[in-house]
């Protein structure tokens, strides 16, 4: 097993007899510094108690607003000499020309795709995203995710699990397209 593997399956075995409360721990330090995502003690949990569904979803999508809040100061505070420990020079840079075009929508993408969501936040900070746009991005994104995730186990258990792993990538990438499709189509309607 690689590193990746061991640090999931680390993950599970930790927290995910602690259910909610590992659940909680993991969404909040994901959004800033842990390199495990939330959705692997989302989904076992959901598949082990589907009318729990919406109240894990809930707690991912708190825990993980709430650690993005920190990765935000983490970032306003540290700035660039502490992502720069965390992320290599490429990626910061990376990042920091996205929010110069994308501003609060690089937030809400990252947050609800597979991008890695701590290095937004704590971006966020560091270019000093304003508070309110960061806060409403990362609850719209997050939310999104966890609550899909969460209603698709509930309505088609094993089955979506299937799909979800062969295709998770890309059922992000189509989604947030939709959504941000969706935001732009209401916002032009509404002038």
């Amino acid at each position: 097993m690689g590193i990746v593997e061991d640090m999931l399956e680390w993950s599970r075995d930790v927290f995910l007899p602690i259910g909610d409360v590992g659940l909680f721990v993991v969404a909040f330090v994901e959004s800033s510094v842990f390199p495990v995502p939330p959705d692997v003690l989302l989904i076992p949990l959901v598949m082990l108690n589907p009318s729990l569904g919406l109240y894990y979803a809930s707690i991912s999508t708190i825990g993980s607003v709430l650690g993005g809040i920190a990765g935000y100061f983490i970032g306003l505070k540290g700035g660039r000499k502490i992502a720069l420990k965390l992320f290599s020079e490429n990626k910061v840079r990376k990042v920091e020309g996205y929010f110069e075009r994308y501003g609060a929508w690089a937030v809400l993408i990252a947050a609800f795709s597979p991008i890695p969501y701590k290095v937004f936040t704590i971006a966020s900070g560091i270019v000093r995203l304003d508070k309110k746009r960061f806060l409403v991005a990362s609850a719209i994104g997050r939310a999104s995710r966890f609550f899909a995730e969460s209603i698709l186990i509930m309505l088609w258990g094993e089955q979506i699990i299937k799909l979800l792993e062969a295709e998770f990538e890309i059922i992000t990438l189509i989604i947030s397209v939709v959504i941000i499709g969706a935001i732009v189509a209401y916002k032009r309607l509404r002038k």
